[in-house]
């Protein structure tokens, strides 16, 4: 399956939608994106999973390295992630309580990240 990627900005909020599936294939094309985006300036990113089937550790080592490049520049970086099977995969690797993870995009885009509890994001 391929990998589709599309950009709107929210408010202050760079949105990125991804569907399809994101594996060891496809991991390098969001990466370069999410770099893109941040070297153009975007510093609170919001990343849309709601349609994405297929999520591996390659997909989740580039989430992790965009949280990073995005707090060493002072931003915020949300995930939208309400599927189970998606849900599970974070809370397997415990990244559930390294990423803001949300409902739905306005979720995300309406919070600040400043006093989000990375232990419960949802909250």
């Amino acid at each position: 399956m391929e990998l589709s990627l599309s950009t709107y900005a929210s408010g202050d909020h760079t949105v990125l939608e991804v569907g399809g599936e994101v594996d060891v294939y496809t991991a390098p094309r969001l990466r370069e994106k999410l770099v893109e985006l941040v070297e153009q300036g975007s510093r609170h990113v919001v990343v849309d999973l709601s349609r994405v089937e297929f999520l591996d550790s390659t997909g989740l080592g580039v989430l992790v390295g965009a949280l990073k490049r995005l707090r060493a520049v002072n931003g915020t970086f949300g995930l939208v992630c309400s599927h189970e099977r998606l849900l599970k995969i974070f809370r397997i690797t415990a990244l559930d309580r390294v990423f803001s993870l949300y409902d739905t995009v306005a979720a995300a885009t309406s919070a600040d990240g400043s006093d989000a509890d990375p232990k419960d994001p949802k909250a």
